[in-house]
């Protein structure tokens, strides 16, 4: 899952239109899916004509390559990146963020924005495939440090895999996101952040474990 803020702005010049027909796109996108989003209802959204919107993009795929290599890179980097570079413990850092993504109704109705596209356009579009994957294995990558960060420092235990450990945070996170989105109930959204939270905490290093009153039990990540 991934925090949607909009902020309204006004718009003037080239560059605020070409940000305005980005933001407008996402918008729709996001809503109603890529092959769905026509470019009239784009139009509409922003009172722009056709030719300012070929003018910054040559086609209707350019404009959602811009919206994955813009947007939703962008709230990959706000959401996790950033965050994972904070002060304090790695497993605590990554327990403040689960917890602090959104719940809203909003947020559980709308999905993902990356997970969606992913699932509507990867099998579709090799591009678009290329560009999220890429935001995937950036994700992954920033999780992975992290937790390396942490079994140098004797924190989290060093019987995992950082790589896929990652992978499976990732995944946990976004099969949680598409339950509640199936279910429009926030309530599975908020049995998963515990479920992950859970988990997590059996990540850190034995003798953390024992400080917080809680012992390792998992072993999904392990090296063989």
């Amino acid at each position: 899952m991934l925090v949607v803020h909009q902020r309204k702005r006004r718009f003037r010049g080239p560059e605020p239109t070409r940000e305005r027909l980005l933001q407008a796109a996402f918008r729709e996108v996001h809503r109603s899916g890529f092959q769905s989003t026509g470019i009239d209802t784009i139009l509409a959204a922003t009172n722009l004509t056709k030719g300012a919107l070929y003018h910054y993009f040559d086609s209707k795929e350019a404009l959602g390559y811009a919206i994955v290599e813009e947007i939703i890179a962008k709230l990959v980097r706000d959401g996790w990146l950033r965050p994972l570079l904070s002060d304090g413990q790695p497993i605590d850092i990554l327990i403040g963020i689960v917890r602090g993504l959104p719940a809203r109704p909003e947020d559980i109705r709308a999905g993902c924005p990356l997970l969606n596209l992913a699932q509507e356009m990867s099998p579709l579009d090799e591009p678009f495939r290329k560009r999220l994957e890429r935001i995937f294995l950036a994700w992954q990558d920033g999780v992975a440090t992290l937790l390396r960060k942490g079994q140098s420092q004797g924190t989290v235990r060093r019987n995992l895999n950082p790589d896929e450990t990652a992978s499976f945070l990732i995944a946990m996170v976004e099969g949680y996101g598409s339950l509640a989105k199936n279910a429009q109930d926030a309530k599975v959204w908020e049995v998963g952040v515990t479920n992950i939270v859970g988990w997590l905490r059996s990540l850190r290093a034995p003798r953390q474990s024992r400080r917080g009153g809680r012992h390792a039990t998992n072993r999904v990540q392990g090296k063989r």
